[in-house]
Protein backbone atom coordinates (compact mmCIF):
# COMPACT_ATOMS: atom_id res chain seq x y z
CA UNK A 1 0.00 0.00 0.00
CA UNK A 2 1.45 3.36 -1.00
CA UNK A 3 1.26 6.40 1.24
CA UNK A 4 -1.41 9.00 0.65
CA UNK A 5 -0.65 11.00 3.76
CA UNK A 6 -0.22 14.73 3.02
CA UNK A 7 3.01 16.32 4.10
CA UNK A 8 2.73 18.38 7.28
CA UNK A 9 5.04 21.41 7.30
CA UNK A 10 6.97 22.09 10.52
CA UNK A 11 5.41 24.21 13.23
CA UNK A 12 8.38 26.61 13.19
CA UNK A 13 9.45 26.70 9.52
CA UNK A 14 11.90 29.59 9.94
CA UNK A 15 13.71 27.81 12.76
CA UNK A 16 13.77 24.62 10.72
CA UNK A 17 15.32 26.24 7.64
CA UNK A 18 17.79 28.23 9.74
CA UNK A 19 18.88 24.98 11.39
CA UNK A 20 19.35 23.35 7.99
CA UNK A 21 21.48 26.28 6.86
CA UNK A 22 23.53 26.26 10.04
CA UNK A 23 24.17 22.50 10.04
CA UNK A 24 24.70 22.07 6.33
CA UNK A 25 26.32 25.31 5.18
CA UNK A 26 27.52 27.61 7.96
CA UNK A 27 29.17 25.02 10.21
CA UNK A 28 31.09 23.18 7.43
CA UNK A 29 32.17 26.48 5.85
CA UNK A 30 33.37 27.77 9.21
CA UNK A 31 35.29 24.54 9.77
CA UNK A 32 37.03 24.97 6.42
CA UNK A 33 37.95 28.54 7.31
CA UNK A 34 39.19 27.89 10.84
CA UNK A 35 40.64 24.38 11.02
CA UNK A 36 43.56 24.87 8.61
CA UNK A 37 44.68 27.84 10.72
CA UNK A 38 44.78 25.84 13.94
CA UNK A 39 48.08 24.27 15.05
CA UNK A 40 48.64 20.58 14.31
CA UNK A 41 45.71 20.48 11.90
CA UNK A 42 45.79 18.57 8.62
CA UNK A 43 45.81 20.63 5.39
CA UNK A 44 42.50 21.36 3.73
CA UNK A 45 42.92 18.55 1.20
CA UNK A 46 42.94 15.95 3.98
CA UNK A 47 39.83 17.21 5.77
CA UNK A 48 37.68 18.27 2.82
CA UNK A 49 36.00 14.87 2.50
CA UNK A 50 34.63 14.70 6.06
CA UNK A 51 33.54 18.35 5.95
CA UNK A 52 31.79 17.87 2.63
CA UNK A 53 30.05 14.75 3.91
CA UNK A 54 28.70 16.64 6.93
CA UNK A 55 27.59 19.53 4.73
CA UNK A 56 25.73 17.26 2.31
CA UNK A 57 24.13 15.39 5.18
CA UNK A 58 23.06 18.50 7.06
CA UNK A 59 21.56 20.22 4.05
CA UNK A 60 20.14 17.20 2.24
CA UNK A 61 18.63 15.33 5.16
CA UNK A 62 17.20 18.24 7.11
CA UNK A 63 15.88 20.06 4.02
CA UNK A 64 14.14 16.94 2.72
CA UNK A 65 12.62 16.35 6.15
CA UNK A 66 11.34 19.93 6.27
CA UNK A 67 9.93 20.03 2.75
CA UNK A 68 8.89 16.40 2.51
CA UNK A 69 10.32 16.34 -1.01
CA UNK A 70 13.28 14.24 -2.11
CA UNK A 71 14.29 16.55 -4.96
CA UNK A 72 14.50 19.59 -2.69
CA UNK A 73 16.94 17.82 -0.40
CA UNK A 74 19.04 16.60 -3.33
CA UNK A 75 19.11 20.01 -5.04
CA UNK A 76 20.11 21.92 -1.91
CA UNK A 77 22.73 19.31 -1.01
CA UNK A 78 24.27 19.53 -4.48
CA UNK A 79 24.40 23.32 -4.26
CA UNK A 80 26.02 23.03 -0.86
CA UNK A 81 28.56 20.53 -2.15
CA UNK A 82 29.48 22.78 -5.08
CA UNK A 83 29.88 25.75 -2.76
CA UNK A 84 32.04 23.88 -0.27
CA UNK A 85 34.27 22.48 -3.02
CA UNK A 86 34.71 26.01 -4.39
CA UNK A 87 35.58 27.26 -0.90
CA UNK A 88 38.10 24.46 -0.37
CA UNK A 89 39.72 25.28 -3.71
CA UNK A 90 39.86 28.96 -2.78
CA UNK A 91 41.59 28.00 0.48
CA UNK A 92 44.32 26.13 -1.35
CA UNK A 93 43.04 22.61 -1.93
CA UNK A 94 44.87 20.96 -4.81
CA UNK A 95 42.92 20.28 -8.02
CA UNK A 96 40.43 17.43 -7.68
CA UNK A 97 42.12 14.13 -8.48
CA UNK A 98 39.06 12.47 -10.01
CA UNK A 99 36.47 15.02 -11.11
CA UNK A 100 33.87 12.55 -12.40
CA UNK A 101 34.23 10.29 -9.37
CA UNK A 102 33.82 13.30 -7.10
CA UNK A 103 30.66 14.31 -8.92
CA UNK A 104 29.20 10.83 -8.60
CA UNK A 105 30.13 10.61 -4.93
CA UNK A 106 28.45 13.94 -4.18
CA UNK A 107 25.32 13.03 -6.16
CA UNK A 108 24.91 9.59 -4.59
CA UNK A 109 25.61 10.87 -1.08
CA UNK A 110 23.15 13.74 -1.54
CA UNK A 111 20.47 11.32 -2.73
CA UNK A 112 21.09 8.95 0.18
CA UNK A 113 20.85 11.70 2.78
CA UNK A 114 17.79 13.28 1.17
CA UNK A 115 16.10 9.86 1.08
CA UNK A 116 16.46 9.54 4.83
CA UNK A 117 15.05 13.02 5.33
CA UNK A 118 12.08 12.16 3.13
CA UNK A 119 11.40 9.08 5.24
CA UNK A 120 11.53 11.17 8.41
CA UNK A 121 8.98 13.56 6.91
CA UNK A 122 6.67 10.66 6.07
CA UNK A 123 7.02 8.81 9.36
CA UNK A 124 7.14 11.73 11.83
CA UNK A 125 5.19 14.42 9.94
CA UNK A 126 5.99 17.94 11.14
CA UNK A 127 8.52 16.62 13.68
CA UNK A 128 10.57 14.74 11.12
CA UNK A 129 13.10 17.52 10.81
CA UNK A 130 13.90 17.25 14.53
CA UNK A 131 14.80 13.61 13.99
CA UNK A 132 16.97 14.64 11.04
CA UNK A 133 18.78 17.21 13.18
CA UNK A 134 19.48 14.60 15.86
CA UNK A 135 20.80 12.11 13.31
CA UNK A 136 22.98 14.75 11.65
CA UNK A 137 24.42 15.86 15.00
CA UNK A 138 25.25 12.31 16.05
CA UNK A 139 26.84 11.21 12.78
CA UNK A 140 28.69 14.51 12.35
CA UNK A 141 30.25 14.09 15.80
CA UNK A 142 31.56 10.64 14.86
CA UNK A 143 32.87 11.82 11.47
CA UNK A 144 34.61 14.79 13.10
CA UNK A 145 36.20 12.55 15.73
CA UNK A 146 37.39 10.07 13.11
CA UNK A 147 38.91 12.90 11.05
CA UNK A 148 40.56 14.64 13.98
CA UNK A 149 41.93 11.55 15.73
CA UNK A 150 42.31 8.62 13.31
CA UNK A 151 42.17 5.30 15.11
CA UNK A 152 40.28 6.66 18.11
CA UNK A 153 37.04 4.96 17.08
CA UNK A 154 36.62 1.27 16.23
CA UNK A 155 36.37 0.45 12.56
CA UNK A 156 33.12 -1.45 12.98
CA UNK A 157 31.43 1.72 14.31
CA UNK A 158 32.61 3.80 11.36
CA UNK A 159 31.45 1.08 8.97
CA UNK A 160 27.89 1.47 10.28
CA UNK A 161 27.50 5.16 9.49
CA UNK A 162 26.40 6.48 6.07
CA UNK A 163 28.06 9.82 6.87
CA UNK A 164 31.39 8.04 7.20
CA UNK A 165 30.70 6.18 3.96
CA UNK A 166 30.24 9.53 2.24
CA UNK A 167 33.38 10.89 3.86
CA UNK A 168 35.45 7.94 2.60
CA UNK A 169 34.05 8.05 -0.92
CA UNK A 170 34.39 11.82 -1.34
CA UNK A 171 37.87 12.01 0.19
CA UNK A 172 39.11 9.24 -2.09
CA UNK A 173 37.67 10.98 -5.16
CA UNK A 174 39.10 14.35 -4.15
CA UNK A 175 42.65 13.27 -3.48
CA UNK A 176 42.93 9.76 -4.95
CA UNK A 177 43.80 7.04 -5.48
CA UNK A 178 40.53 5.14 -5.48
CA UNK A 179 40.35 2.34 -2.91
CA UNK A 180 38.11 -0.74 -2.59
CA UNK A 181 36.78 0.69 0.69
CA UNK A 182 35.72 3.93 -1.03
CA UNK A 183 34.02 1.99 -3.82
CA UNK A 184 32.19 -0.16 -1.29
CA UNK A 185 31.13 2.96 0.61
CA UNK A 186 29.70 4.52 -2.54
CA UNK A 187 27.87 1.30 -3.38
CA UNK A 188 26.49 1.22 0.17
CA UNK A 189 25.19 4.78 -0.09
CA UNK A 190 23.32 3.97 -3.29
CA UNK A 191 21.89 0.71 -1.99
CA UNK A 192 20.64 2.14 1.28
CA UNK A 193 19.15 5.12 -0.56
CA UNK A 194 17.06 2.74 -2.67
CA UNK A 195 15.92 0.77 0.38
CA UNK A 196 15.04 3.95 2.28
CA UNK A 197 13.00 5.31 -0.62
CA UNK A 198 11.11 2.01 -0.76
CA UNK A 199 10.14 2.40 2.89
CA UNK A 200 9.07 6.01 2.33
CA UNK A 201 7.04 5.04 -0.74
CA UNK A 202 5.19 2.24 1.06
CA UNK A 203 4.58 4.15 4.29
CA UNK A 204 2.52 3.62 6.51
CA UNK A 205 3.24 -0.06 5.88
CA UNK A 206 5.96 -1.06 8.34
CA UNK A 207 7.24 -4.33 6.86
CA UNK A 208 9.65 -2.59 4.41
CA UNK A 209 11.69 -1.46 7.43
CA UNK A 210 13.00 -5.03 7.60
CA UNK A 211 14.33 -4.64 4.07
CA UNK A 212 15.91 -1.29 4.92
CA UNK A 213 17.66 -2.48 8.07
CA UNK A 214 18.82 -5.70 6.42
CA UNK A 215 20.22 -3.68 3.51
CA UNK A 216 21.98 -1.27 5.88
CA UNK A 217 23.58 -4.08 7.89
CA UNK A 218 24.61 -5.92 4.75
CA UNK A 219 26.32 -2.90 3.24
CA UNK A 220 27.90 -2.06 6.59
CA UNK A 221 29.42 -5.54 6.60
CA UNK A 222 30.71 -4.96 3.06
CA UNK A 223 32.35 -1.67 4.06
CA UNK A 224 33.79 -3.21 7.22
CA UNK A 225 35.24 -6.06 5.18
CA UNK A 226 36.93 -3.62 2.82
CA UNK A 227 38.25 -1.48 5.68
CA UNK A 228 39.59 -4.53 7.45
Amino acid sequence: MTSSLPHQPPTWPLLAWLTAGLAGIAAPALAMLLLPEAPDTAPIAEIAGPILAVGLMGTGMISAAIAGRLWIGIALALLTGAGLIWLASALGMAPIAHLMATGWAVIIASTSFAARGTLFARSAADKGWWIAVAVVAGEAAVVATAAATPGALPGWLLALLPAQWASMAIQSALTGPATPAASAALFALGGTAAATLLVAHLWPSRWPYLIMFTTWLGFSALVWHQIG
